[in-house]
């Protein structure tokens, strides 16, 4: 018999324990009906060896990963994936003409306005010209299955993040590369542009706070605003006078699902920067008071509280009140606090809290509330119901001012902002959940609020989604555009839920879904006028190979006549992807 060589001896052990160390560390979180916001095993398998790597070594799985040897580290690597990554080609690159910036910013941030409507009232292109969108380029993005970084638009230019930390100056009529720079981590915001097209800010998933120059790339200043190992920047940093404020949110609550780990003593935060600099002026947490011991877990290890109200939106900024609103996620141990689940308000000068109105009390989560023994899990738990969208500031006649705000639980909320955010109005539009409920936010112009439905359910891809229009000064439903049956059924990802942001200009609204369509919608009576499905392999302007797949953490951005969407999201739930797509009405 011939004898087998050692190294598939050693190959083969090392596949077997890398299947049992998953099992054993993993599995109860990354199966379909876990209902936690960790990746399948199917996506999972297609991401680069490398950023899993990453992400049990650094990255937001590395409290899990810290149970683990290197060796094993590495098995359980390669038992998920083997896809290898890949260096960015070094075509698509512009002539030296192309990055000449001119012209105005059309899209600067998260929601195009410091009130976060996601509103474009001046989009070159009309709710006529919306029925004949067409394809026009698409951009790949190496080593990535989900993307970030919605795209701001500004001086003939695209800015944008990316997965593995790439951020990219494109031209925007014709998708070719301008510039690169490679930040320190995963830059998942969008991207705020300065008034005079000199700077570019944004942050990365490891709490770092950037500003670039615009025109070239170059690295102009780089601050880390939070020194908490799982902190990070999901939120644009919004841009308003000579300040940067910067939004801080976290991973712990993963960490937290380790009985062995003490859970927590994260506190979200807003950081105000000075533009110009760099330099820290204030910053402001969620809960005010630092966390202290508090008990022993069923495994013997010291719980800490309070902790959670990450901040995961753009914060809004109130020019009359001179104020800036922001929505914190649920609590991640005990004790309650009243600043989870809420909306806070701050002094733009200062950062002193002026007043906070919470909407869900004592919803207190982390991952381990999902394991049976439940040894890190807060006695005062919760459903998870926090905020993960920007609030909507609108005025609705003289002197009466609106801030509308959509959570997970699946309510709207309409509160008073200067009566201390006292409750208006609220709508329930859906049973809500950890994934479920208004997870990225609406969109709001001059009369109506337009509002997508998540309530995704794992296993059960025709539950959840839709779109609803409702009047601003009341709640009262216009309109509502039921979800059409997915067309990706059989494929792992599908769902029919709506998690992506909306996005509206004058007519037309546009809501993207977990199964790979973007659609518009008429505002007056939500009637259908235009269905884009992403999910289809693409010929990408940078030579990277291109799929499209779920719309979910970002929206289209709109601006001289053309519609920019990225396609593909596998890190909460859905399809992967890796393409930015840019869309404009037919010639005539």
């Amino acid at each position: 018999m011939r004898a087998i060589p050692l190294f598939l001896i050693a190959c083969g052990a090392w596949a077997q324990d890398g299947a049992a160390l998953f099992e054993k560390h993993c599995a109860s979180c990354h199966r379909p009906d876990s209902s936690t916001r960790a990746p399948l095993r199917d996506a999972l398998a297609r991401m680069s060896r490398p950023a899993i790597l990453a992400a049990l070594q650094t990255g937001s799985m590395k409290t899990q990963g810290a149970a683990l040897t290197p060796a094993e580290r590495r098995a359980v690597t390669e038992l998920l994936s083997s896809v290898v990554a890949t260096t960015e080609p070094r075509t698509g690159f512009c002539a030296a003409a192309s990055a000449n910036l001119s012209g105005a910013i059309v899209w600067s941030g998260w929601g195009v306005d410091l009130s976060n409507t996601r509103f474009q009232p001046s989009p070159g292109l009309t709710a006529q010209q919306a029925p004949s969108l067409k394809l026009k380029w698409a951009f790949g993005f190496p080593n990535s299955k989900s993307v970030f970084g919605q795209p701001a638009i500004a001086g003939g230019h695209l800015f944008l993040g990316s997965e593995d930390g790439t951020v990219y100056s494109l031209d925007a009529r014709t998708g070719c590369i301008i510039w690169t720079y490679k930040a320190s981590s995963q830059v998942r915001t969008a991207i705020s542009v300065d008034s005079s097209l000199r700077g570019i800010y944004f942050g990365d998933v490891q709490a770092n706070a950037y500003r670039l120059d615009a025109m070239t790339g170059a690295l102009v200043w780089k601050v880390r605003v939070e020194e908490h190992p799982h902190a990070r920047i999901t939120g644009a940093p919004k841009l308003y006078g000579s300040r940067l404020y910067v939004p801080v949110s976290s991973t712990e609550e993963v960490s937290g699902g380790s009985p062995k780990y003490p859970c927590c003593t994260f506190r979200g935060s807003v950081a105000a920067l000075d533009a110009e600099t760099g330099r820290p002026i204030w910053k402001t947490y969620a809960i005010p008071d630092p966390p202290k011991a508090t008990r022993l877990n069923s495994a013997g290890v010291q719980m800490m509280g309070p902790a959670g109200a990450a901040i995961w939106s753009s914060p809004t900024i109130d020019v009359d009140r001179k104020a800036l609103y922001v929505a914190t996620g649920n609590a991640y141990s005990d004790p309650p606090v009243h600043s989870s689940d809420a909306i806070l308000s701050l002094d733009l000068e200062t950062g002193t809290m002026q007043w906070v109105r919470q909407m869900t009390e004592a919803d207190g989560w982390n991952f381990n509330c999902l394991s049976p023994k439940r040894s890190n899990c807060p006695e005062h738990s919760g459903p998870d119901v926090d905020f993960g969208s920007s609030p909507i500031l609108r005025t609705i006649a003289p002197g009466r001012r609106l801030l509308l705000a959509g959570q997970k639980s699946g309510v709207l909320h309409a509160i008073d902002p200067d009566a201390e955010g006292k409750i208006v109005w609220q709508v329930r539009l859906g049973k809500g959940g950890p994934l479920g409920g208004i997870e990225w936010g609406p969109a709001a112009d001059d009369q109506a609020i337009y509002v997508a439905l998540s309530d995704f359910e794992g296993g059960q891809p025709e539950s959840g989604g839709g779109l609803f229009a409702l009047r601003i000064p009341n709640g009262e439903k216009i309109w509502y555009a039921a979800p059409p049956k997915p067309g990706c059924l059989g494929k792992s990802g599908c769902s029919a839920a709506q998690m992506a942001p909306v996005t509206v200009i004058p007519d037309v609204v546009f809501s993207g879904s977990l199964d790979g369509h973007l659609r518009a919608f008429n505002t007056s009576d939500g009637r259908l006028v235009w269905d884009f499905d992403t999910v289809r392999e693409y010929q990408t302007r940078n030579g990277v190979k291109g799929n499209g797949g779920s719309l979910n953490a970002t929206g289209p951005t709109v601006g001289e006549g053309m519609l920019y969407v990225n396609s593909g999201y596998s890190q909460l739930t859905g399809m992967p992807g890796n393409v930015l797509l840019a869309f404009a009405p037919d010639e005539p």
